[in-house]
């Protein structure tokens, strides 16, 4: 293989395109091609993925651009057009290219074909990589790829990526091509655009071309650089396009006429688009004629068999339904020793470093804010990795596309679609790669809505907010005539209100903000094949390290400030205080477990008060009548607060309040007494001497934890996800609010009951 960057810098360096139909084998092609030379990230102002790899071919650096699947160069949105102004060399910060590579699905040639022949419009030098050649043949499909690469003057190599087969001749097509592009000589064209001519009816060439003319001039003194004659291509057929769009923002509304005045001229009774889609058929079917040969084959295929059980509308959904339980399961019970792990080999650093530096600041920093940042970050990753290895393995080998078929017809009731489930029902696990999940979805509306609700599921970190309440305030007695225990009620019922507040705001967004059509919900049901491990595990580092360094900085950043407003002023008063009392029993108790005992007290007291008197506890004291209305007081304030890099830091930040330490866990029985003890201050004139927790306030606190989004790494990716920071606190902001709200009537209606 030529695909690893050993060679010193190559003399020559070429940019290349990768496209193709979803579904045909586009990103296993390109992890063969670059292997781990990859880098992911988005597109400026748009939540397009880029991904670009790195490869020397026969002394040629090359660099490869993963553009995602299409069916067609028609965009309606600006995440759309991306493809577009890549492929034309007009994005932002991306080289114009030197070659497509376009990858087709061989056993579908007719319909990968459409997108190909708009690519051929473009002047570009095109690779056709005739791929999943395996699954053709056993179609009984037959395809003669040097007769079909003579017939439309470009390479077309037929591969296997999943198996590395004609790996190695696709490269050397692409660095031939390549070296005859970069020289200045590509010495061929193709059968569509050897003279620039489009593939459309003559009468239609002329009128675009004609205004191309007219309007390239303005547009070149408003943008700086020509309109390509595809762009107005694009904004003549595609009514309402984004490429109709883009050019009546640039050169007023006055064009748009004109663009009416050529459809109106070309088109006749016939749409424009139904017109298009028959002229390049017919293109296509000319092409191809006399290459492509079909032989008889058994009537039903494995797949079919398959299908007639995996999407039977009642067995299907059943089917579906027990995956779904093994692969949320999995996240749970396989994550669990690894996430101890980390936790115990963090607890570990943490503990070397208090034993080799001294008490203060930079040992705080160190432990509490670096270590327990990292600590926080790194913790998702096996909920991750075992979600993303799950995901992976049923996208290839087909089986996901059919959960996305199954669940639409249900989806589509509150605005989203078939594609939303996966994400919102890995958010049970974990909203970070639920929302990461998302990039499944095509429609921008449609992914946005799924985005910004599925923070509402009930993540497992969560569950020691629930576990400490309930076991805590719940009595553990059986209902439903013995069936289920109120407990284990109370737990489904916080879950079940996550799925019915996420299904109602779903609702609520589609018909407001992101109002719109719901995206045609369009999905190719791929044949049923053996999963290729190594672009699974390709796509497990690739979302490990975007995880990492992406939302991993950020959050490492949030857990510093948290810790400074925890640590400072860090009053010399309270310290010296405690010394005296430290000498006190030093000086009153012969060394010993009681000694120890009274010292260990001594600490608990000493983090309470500096934590009270940090400008942590003075903001919850600052903040306690706003939050009164839902039953809490200034402790329970300040432990929310505290919580939003990680709702489960609320059960370590009561710990220290109440003098437990930080080390506790929601199975402390210290902790739990300790709040079933916890009064307001004789002085409070409201509530006197009465116990601050009871049910209504638990159930208020657990109520506000289900449906508040206190997750730096949620929000963190939310802003990833969405390039826009506007959304992710937009997504927090709208969360409070309803958690607020949720509270407020829990905890008043509790107290009527």
């Amino acid at each position: 293989m030529r695909d690893v960057l050993t060679a010193a810098s190559p003399a020559l360096v070429g940019t290349v395109v990768v496209v193709g139909n979803p579904n045909a084998g586009k990103t296993t092609a390109f992890n063969r091609l670059t292997g781990l030379s990859q880098k992911v990230g988005n597109y400026p102002g748009v939540t397009v993925e880029k991904k670009v790899g790195r490869c020397v071919l026969d002394g040629i650096e090359v660099r490869l651009v993963d553009l995602p699947g299409t069916y067609s160069l028609a965009a309606h949105s600006p995440d759309e057009m991306v493809a577009v102004d890549v492929l034309l060399g007009h994005q932002e910060g991306e080289e114009p290219p030197d070659l497509v590579l376009q990858i087709v699905d061989a056993s579908n040639l007719e319909r990968n074909f459409y997108l190909l022949c708009q690519v051929l419009e473009l002047g570009v030098p095109v690779v056709v990589a005739l791929n999943m050649m395996d699954v053709a043949r056993a179609r009984g499909i037959l395809i003669d790829a040097e007769g079909l690469s003579a017939k439309l003057g470009i390479a077309v190599i037929p591969v296997e990526a999943h198996r590395g087969r004609g790996i190695d001749e696709l490269q050397g097509a692409i660095s031939r091509v390549l070296r005859r592009t970069l020289a200045g000589t590509p010495g061929t064209g193709s059968a569509v655009s050897r003279d620039g001519a489009l593939c459309l009816n003559d009468a239609l060439h002329a009128r675009v071309g004609d205004l191309h003319a007219e309007l390239n001039p303005a547009f070149q003194r408003a943008r700086g650089r020509s309109l390509h004659e595809f762009e107005v291509l694009r904004a003549v057929i595609d009514r309402e396009g984004h490429a109709e769009t883009r050019l009546s923002s640039v050169l007023g509304d006055s064009c748009l006429d004109r663009i009416q005045r050529v459809r109106e001229e070309v088109a006749g009774e016939v749409p424009l688009p139904v017109l298009e889609a028959g002229i390049r058929y017919g293109w296509i079917r000319q092409n191809i004629e006399g290459h492509l040969r079909r032989t008889p084959v058994k009537a039903v295929t494995w797949t079919e068999r398959l299908d007639r059980v995996l999407t039977h509308k009642v067995f299907g959904l059943l089917i579906f339904a027990v995956m779904m339980l093994i692969v949320f399961q999995s996240v749970f019970t396989w994550a669990q020793p690894l996430m101890e792990m980390l936790d115990g080999a963090f607890a570990s650093v943490a503990g070397s470093v208090e034993g080799a530096l001294s008490q203060g600041a930079l040992r705080s920093l160190l432990t509490d804010g670096v270590i327990a940042g990292v600590g926080m970050v790194v913790m998702f990753l096996p909920q991750i990795l075992i979600l993303f290895l799950f995901i992976g393995l049923l996208e290839d080998c087909g089986y996901m596309a059919r959960g996305a078929f199954l669940m639409d017809k249900i989806m589509s009731k509150c605005g989203l679609s078939g594609k939303s489930f996966i994400p919102m029902l890995s958010g049970f696990a974990c909203a970070v790669p639920g929302i990461m999940a998302t990039r499944v979805i095509e429609g921008r509306k449609d992914r946005l809505a799924t985005v910004l609700v599925t923070p509402l599921m009930s993540c497992s970190a969560r569950l020691p907010v629930y576990a400490i309440f309930i076991g805590t305030f719940i009595p553990d007695r059986p209902v439903i005539h013995g069936v289920l225990g109120l407990q284990a009620l109370t737990l489904f019922g916080l879950y079940a209100l996550g799925i019915v507040v996420a299904v109602a705001m779903a609702w609520i967004l589609r018909k407001t903000l992101l109002r719109g059509s719901r995206a045609p919900f369009v999905l190719e049901l791929p044949s049923y094949k053996w999963p290729a491990l190594a672009g699974v595990l390709l796509k497990l580092f690739e979302r490990a390290k975007a995880f990492l360094v992406r939302a991993g900085t950020i959050i490492l950043a949030i857990a510093i400030v948290v810790w400074a407003l925890a640590y400072f002023p860090h009053s010399s008063g309270i310290g010296a205080d405690y010394a005296r009392e430290r000498q006190r029993i030093a000086r009153e108790l012969p060394p010993g477990a009681e000694r120890t005992a009274r010292l260990q007290e001594v600490g608990k007291l000493e983090s309470g008060a500096y934590l009270r008197d940090s400008y942590f506890g003075r903001l919850g004291q600052h903040v306690e009548p706003v939050f009164r209305p839902l039953g809490w007081d200034w402790r329970i304030s300040m432990a929310a607060i505290a919580s939003f890099p990680a709702r489960e830091v609320i059960v370590a930040t009561l710990g220290t309040i109440y003098n437990m330490g930080g080390s506790v866990d929601e199975e402390s029985a210290a902790l739990r007494e300790s709040l079933r003890e916890a009064t307001w201050p004789s002085t409070d004139p409201h509530r006197p001497g009465l116990p601050v927790f009871n049910i209504p306030v638990a159930l208020s606190i657990m109520v506000f934890f289900a449906l508040c989004c206190q997750c730096g790494a949620t929000v963190a990716t939310i802003k990833r996800e969405t390039n826009s920071w506007g959304w992710a606190w937009f997504a927090f902001g709208y969360m409070t609010i309803l958690a607020y709200v949720g509270a407020f009537i829990t905890y008043q209606l509790g107290r009527m009951v």
